[in-house]
């Protein structure tokens, strides 16, 4: 099984691929961040008060007539793909590498889709293609190609904001609708840029809803739609509408075991982005509610060496001093137990292990973020842990989450 989270491409192979992927997801492996954890418990939670300016309503392209041959289902495809083609872009990145005299140079990085949604210039697309960039060229439907540069991104959820300068140019944007009522069965179009081939229209139906799938740097994204709509390399990022044009999603990855299209496609629900595209623009990241805690994943070695009472959870290994978890009566490890080594890090041993965060049971590092995905700082949550052979309750108020987290 691979899993190709810098591209656009989810593969597995063999006969037993979606048995491996749901087996996948119970494994949690949350990218690792160096340096101490900062606190930030004084901080106070403002809303964004960002707004997006869509452009202005656009008159209904005018349909090619029934006498033309052409069935009604075929004129209204063409009529919503003339609404909304002018609002999709494609993305195309470079990156520097050295070459043999450790000379930075430029050559061809990611390419992908994005859709604009604000008259100012603003792109929403997918993180992984634009991640790590370090140029980003923005090209528009009339052929145009514009410098852009990246607002805010969320690797959590795979969603990233781009900005170029319309240059006056009055942009034609693409509505974003909702995502809670979507209906399997629903008829649904993707336009994007596949292969870099230029803008391509594909169309299909909802095949399910409310997938998790492990995407970029093995955080869980849930809530995916599933689509057949023909989604390919380079359609990254590129807009998921509904029969009446408005953004439903925004297409993602792909399961295939050819590195094509097969017709399973997922695309990140559009609520999502209603959610983080404020943020991203307000602070170039989404502020997230956090526990001060460094917690270490039980994982089987440990469970026999420290005889632990429970065989999954989050081990506290260390709390902040005088940080929320403190407060809330969590407790690290002790020093009248010796730390232990592991991979390289230090596990200090006798703490609580957390095991249900919010009602979401927590078995992994990955659950844990899962469980604070949608919370704000100032809120509170409650957390079930163990201590000894008792199940107690705390509530904790949760603080910002740092940029730079210490995870074991």
């Amino acid at each position: 099984m691979k899993l190709y989270s810098r591209g656009q491409v989810i593969l597995f192979s063999g006969a037993t691929g979606l048995v491996v992927l749901m087996l996948a997801l119970a494994i949690g492996v949350v990218r690792g961040y160096g340096g101490a954890t900062q606190s930030v418990s004084g901080a106070e939670w403002v809303e964004p008060s960002f707004q997006l300016e869509p452009g202005p309503a656009r008159s209904p392209v005018v349909p090619a007539s029934p006498g033309d041959g052409l069935g009604a289902d075929e004129l209204e495809t063409i009529r919503l793909f003339e609404m909304r083609n002018d609002g999709v872009v494609n993305i195309s990145t470079q990156r520097l590498t050295l070459n043999w005299f450790l000379e930075a140079v430029p050559r061809q990085g990611q390419s992908g889709s994005g859709s604009i949604i604000d008259r100012r210039g603003y792109v929403l697309t997918n993180n992984h293609v634009i991640e790590g960039a370090a140029g980003i060229n923005i090209t528009l439907a009339d052929g145009t190609t514009l410098t852009g540069e990246v607002v805010g991104a969320d690797l959590e959820n795979d969603l990233a904001v781009l900005k170029f300068d319309p240059e006056g140019r009055d942009l034609t944007t693409i509505p974003l609708g909702r995502s809670e009522d979507l209906r399997v069965g629903q008829k649904v179009m993707a336009i994007g840029n596949p292969f870099a081939i230029g803008r391509t229209l594909t169309t299909g139906v909802i095949s399910g809803l409310g997938r998790s799938i492990r995407g970029h740097d093995s955080f869980i994204i849930n809530g995916l739609i599933q689509t057949d709509a023909s989604i390919n390399p380079g359609n990254s990022g590129g807009p998921l509408l509904d029969s009446r044009g408005d953004m439903i999603g925004i297409n993602t990855m792909i399961y295939t075991q050819s590195g094509g299209s097969i017709g399973i496609g997922f695309a990140v629900p559009v609520d999502t982005a209603h959610r983080v595209v404020p943020d991203l623009i307000e602070y170039g990241t989404v502020r997230r509610g956090w526990i001060e805690i460094v917690p270490v994943q039980i994982f089987p070695q440990l469970v026999r060496y420290a005889r632990l009472p429970v065989d999954d959870g989050l081990l506290v290994s260390q709390v902040a001093p005088g940080g929320n978890a403190e407060q809330a009566g969590l407790q690290g490890g002790t020093t009248r137990q010796p730390p232990i080594q592991s991979r390289g890090s230090t596990i200090y041993l006798g703490g609580d292990i957390i095991v249900e965060v919010n009602e979401t049971p927590v078995r992994t590092l990955a659950h844990l973020f899962e469980a604070l995905e949608e919370t704000r700082p100032g809120q509170s949550v409650e957390v079930v842990y163990v201590r000894g052979t008792r199940t107690r309750r705390t509530e904790v108020t949760l603080v910002e989450r740092p940029a730079r987290l210490r995870l074991e």
